[in-house]
């Protein structure tokens, strides 16, 4: 029988999982990140903790997974992770992302503070191009919700 791993082994990760908050649907995600970029280039999402390993998400060409209505549903490349302020000078993280929304295999994420690092084998995997349009986001934002609603998604 194998060696269990020691308890202080850092797992190797290259990407991020973070929650939408505020927007219902990807469509809305969307929206939002356009009226942003086209306000205040380059398209980053500002958060309050710098990732200690940013340097391995980096190297590894990794992705925000965005937790969209209770499921991760998009994924966007992290071109660069750097410090930033906001507006009253407190230090935050900002991370420049590709500003294609890249559509993953929807799966449920309960809620969770702030983001996480995600290994990529746990990652979901994309969905091709086009194939997305006989999935769930083919059907309408209110009957997604009304089947999630009753735990049939």
């Amino acid at each position: 029988m194998p060696a269990a791993p020691p308890r202080h082994q850092i797992l190797p990760v290259s990407h991020l999982i973070k929650l939408s908050v505020g927007p219902r649907d990807v469509g809305q995600l969307r929206a939002i990140q356009a009226r942003r970029v086209e306000a205040d280039p380059p398209l980053r999402h500002q958060t309050r903790m710098m990732p200690k390993r940013a340097a391995e998400i980096l190297s590894a060409n990794g992705s925000i997974y965005w937790v969209v209505a209770g499921f991760v549903q998009v994924r966007q490349r992290i071109l660069d992770i750097r410090e930033e302020s906001w507006d009253d000078g407190t230090a935050c993280a900002g991370l420049v992302l590709d500003p294609e929304l890249v559509p993953v295999e929807a799966r449920p994420q309960k809620p969770f503070q702030g983001w996480r690092y995600l290994a990529p084998e746990a990652a979901p995997p994309d969905i091709r191009p086009g194939a997305e349009a006989r999935g769930l986001e083919a059907l309408p934002p209110r009957l997604r919700r009304e089947l999630r609603d009753l735990g049939l998604l």
